[in-house]
């Protein structure tokens, strides 16, 4: 899928999600590169949903921030996903950041913190039924 040195990003078509997995700091195009392929991604496969993994890596720059919110969610907005999961560690040491975002983000998706893929794909088989 995507690979970079930030950034990995996978499809799983046995979950019908986006992975997007960042793995240290980054700025600009290697913040927004990787976003960009996780919605081409959510353009191509009905109902996928979009699944951060936080876990190793995941602080944004302001200017990256607005871009989120004046790009990339709105463009997600149009695509069929409806829910957003953020894998975090154990002590949520992203908190602050992440309800900072989840503010808007909840405007338009459903928004879900979970510690695992298991988790995720606990609420996914939940929702689908």
């Amino acid at each position: 899928m995507y690979r970079s040195e930030f950034c990995d990003v996978d499809y799983s078509e046995e979950l019908n999600i986006v992975l997007v997995t960042w793995k240290k700091f980054c700025r600009r195009n290697d913040y927004r590169n990787p976003l960009l392929h996780a919605l081409e991604l959510m353009r191509a496969n009905n109902g996928c949903q979009y699944v951060a993994d936080t876990r190793s890596g995941f602080e944004n720059d302001p200017e990256d921030t607005q871009w989120l919110f004046d790009v990339f969610l709105p463009e997600t907005a149009k695509t069929s996903c409806k829910m957003i999961f953020f894998i975090i560690d154990r002590d949520n040491s992203l908190k602050e950041e992440l309800e900072g975002q989840s503010v808007e983000l909840k405007k338009l998706f459903d928004v879900y913190y979970c510690f695992g893929l298991d988790e995720v794909k606990a609420l996914l088989d939940k929702y689908r039924k």
